[in-house]
Formats: C-alpha cells, structure tokens, sequence
C-alpha cells in the first residue's frame, strides 16, 4: 500500500476508535524510528486531561481495530499518549478548546506588523482567530498561522 494512503486510512481508523471510546483523535505520527515503524497517536479528552489508563484502553480498542483491517505489513510499534500542554494548535475546533486562554502563534506572514503573536484568544471562526493583547484586539487569519500553541 502506498504510504499516504496508508496514513490516511490509519487517521480515518484512529479517528472511529476515538470516537467510540469517546475520547478525541488529535494527530498520528508515522515514522521509522531505527528499522522499526512507529505509529504514535495522540489522543486528548474534549474537555483535556487523558490519563494513563485511558489511552492503555484506547491502544488496546485500536490495536485490534488494526490487527482486524490487517492494513500494516509487518511488525510495528503503537504507542497512544496525550498530546501534552505544549501541543500544537491547528484546527477551529483546537482554537474554539483555549477560549479564554492565552496563545502563543508563530505566522507565515505579518499580522499586526509582527510574526509572532501572544494573546488571549476571544473569538475563532472558520477563517480567523481574534486575540486580546494589551487592550487591542487582533484577528489572525488562520492560513496566516504556521504554528501555535499554548502559552505556559
């Protein structure tokens, strides 16, 4: 199978087993660490905090949805965990989640005459983002944002 199309039916299975284990498919990484494939994926809560015993549960639920499909040739690694408070920021429903926090952004182009950006996040729709810094507002469209994350 070709790899993209093998990532893309991983995310599309992973994203099932999330939510039926009702618990939210935040990303998977496909990577060769040495000579054996890794699969890493990051599972969160919708309202934050996974523990330890949940994403054991959830690599269990996943790993026989995998042994099932028999999609990946050979042997290989999973691994489920959270994706942590540093994890990075990338769709409207990640931003509409810090509501009322404060985020770092990292941008491709200038917004506000600056790259980078900190602020209270006050509104998200589908093309923007409107941050509070200092009493001003902001809004940052998203095809701006290379990357962002909390700020701790």
């Amino acid at each position: 199978m070709i790899k993209e199309t093998l990532i893309k039916e991983l995310n599309e299975l992973s994203s099932q087993c999330a939510s039926r284990e009702n618990v939210e498919f935040v990303d998977l990484i496909y990577r060769y660490e040495g000579n054996r494939l890794v699969l890493r994926v990051l599972v969160d809560r919708l309202q934050g905090g996974i523990t330890l015993g949940e994403c054991a549960l959830f690599n269990r639920q996943l790993k026989g949805l995998l042994e099932e499909k028999n999609i990946i040739d050979g042997d290989y690694v999973l691994e489920v965990c959270s994706p942590g408070l540093d994890r990075n920021l990338k769709t409207q429903k990640d931003f509409l989640r810090c509501i009322n926090k404060e985020v770092v952004f990292f941008l491709n182009d200038l917004a506000g005459g600056k790259l980078q950006q900190q602020g209270i996040i006050n509104k998200v729709d589908e093309h923007r983002v409107t941050i509070e810094n200092s009493g001003q507002s902001l809004e940052i469209p998203l095809i701006k944002i290379n990357k962002a994350q909390l700020a701790i």
